[in-house]
């Protein structure tokens, strides 16, 4: 009784769909019928037999096979705005026998499932990119399979909704570019340190005009004589609207933590230190500003 319960709630958790294989089919027993009856074949009625056993016994082990498949969000990395990214999403079978032939859904994206052992779990990645910076809630997945025959489709809905923060598009100048247009406050040039490429951003006195002669742009690196003091961003000083602006922190936000150079940046009514806070902390003030 308690298996026959058991089973009664999983088929209530599916949803079956019939498709244009499965009215094809129906059509052609609705033949075979006729053929038998009209003509009095008892091949065609075996054959019948035959194939409604395989048909009742199919929907059990499809329904078997799709509800004990259980989901559950993992909390992923970073998200960022119009940037993709990867939501994690566990498969669980509570089952002991295995699963097979299941696909994971979430709008246009389509994951399959290889053969998931009874009792045992997978991870699966969806794609996501959320649209503009803040709090964002992922959700609208479910489970398809068409298992044992392919006669008819089922679903299980992921009633479970990811909830996340997506922090600003990380996009703007380079801090590279930012340092070496704040050079002058980073102490007096002491020895020629060699060459670097010129991307634009160096000083035109620096240019090495003998490597111009071979057809390369490069220019002169010279080593400082006092220690390169943290970067200090200015919400305020920087160029293009509020978004453009939180853009750009996102950018050297990120450059800064590559470099483990401490840094602060200092917004309208609060001073982010990365020596006080987090780099994940900075990053939800931005999100959220």
């Amino acid at each position: 009784m308690k298996s026959l319960l058991k089973f009664i709630q999983i088929y209530k958790s599916t949803k079956q769909h019939a498709t244009l294989f499965s009215l094809v089919v129906v059509i052609l027993l609705f033949g075979l019928f006729l053929e038998a009856y009209m003509h009095d074949f008892n091949l065609v009625y075996i054959t019948l037999f035959f194939i409604f056993s395989l048909a009742f016994s199919a929907g059990p082990i499809g329904v078997l096979n799709l509800g004990y498949l259980n989901a559950k969000f993992i909390r992923s990395g970073r998200f960022f705005a119009k940037t993709e990214g990867k939501i994690a999403i566990d498969i669980y079978n509570a089952s002991t026998t295995a699963s097979w032939s299941v696909i994971l859904h979430h709008e246009d994206v389509s994951i399959p499932l290889t053969k998931l052992k009874g009792e045992t779990s997978t991870t699966l990645f969806i794609p996501f990119t959320p649209n503009k910076r803040g709090f964002f809630n992922f959700k609208a997945c479910y489970l398809e399979s068409k298992y044992p025959l392919s006669t008819a489709r089922l679903t299980r809905t992921i009633d479970e909704i990811y909830k996340g923060l997506a922090y600003p598009q990380p996009k703007g100048k380079s801090l590279r570019s930012f340092l070496s247009e704040k050079e002058s406050h980073y102490g007096e040039e002491k020895e020629f340190d060699g060459l670097r490429q010129y991307d634009g951003s160096q000083k035109l006195s620096h240019i090495h005009w003998a490597s111009v002669a071979k057809g390369e742009l490069s220019v002169k690196v010279f080593t400082k004589e006092t220690q390169t003091p943290n970067p200090v961003f200015v919400f305020q000083s920087l160029e293009g609207d509020k978004e453009t602006r939180l853009s750009q922190l996102c950018l050297w936000t990120l450059e800064c933590e590559k470099l483990n150079m401490p840094f602060s940046i200092h917004m309208p009514q609060r001073v982010l230190s990365s020596s006080k806070e987090s780099i994940d902390e900075i990053l939800e003030t931005l999100a959220q500003y």
